[in-house]
Order: C-alpha cells, then structure tokens, then sequence
C-alpha cells in the first residue's frame, strides 16, 4: 500500500469514528486556526468526510469551508 494510500485510510478511519459518535447536528467546540484557547462552538452541517484523499473534515453551520477534524472536539450534550 503507498503511502498515499495508507493516507486515505488513515483518515476514513477517523471519519468512520466521528460519525459513529456525532449526528448531524452535533454540538462541537471547533478551532479554525491553532488549537490553542477556547476555541469556538458550533453545530455539524454535514457527516465528516475524507477531503482530497488525505484530510478528514466536518462542516459547521456558520463557517465558511470546513473543519479538519484534528481541529474539532465533540461537546457532551449533557443528555
């Protein structure tokens, strides 16, 4: 397997795990630059998904592009 390859599964794996555990709709604390501070909170507009082959990524309501995965951190609902 290529690395490029063992990329794409790296990264449908963390895929397959966020959308195991998040709906659309999840409420999400989200960091669009360095994840340093509090960062921001959101809801998911979408599954995540792998982007270009190499980078999971979920898109949040009232952000424009998406969020690499690495950079967003489910919130507990409390529920």
């Amino acid at each position: 397997m290529t690395r490029a390859e063992q990329r794409t599964v790296k990264a449908q794996q963390g895929v397959d795990a966020f959308n195991a555990e998040n709906r659309v709709g999840a409420l999400v604390r989200f960091w669009t630059g360095e994840r340093e501070g509090d960062g921001m909170v959101g809801v998911t507009r979408s599954d995540a998904e792998v982007l270009s082959g190499h980078t999971g990524v979920v898109w949040i309501k009232g952000v424009s592009g998406c969020v690499a995965l690495s950079h967003v951190q489910a919130i507990e609902d409390g529920g």
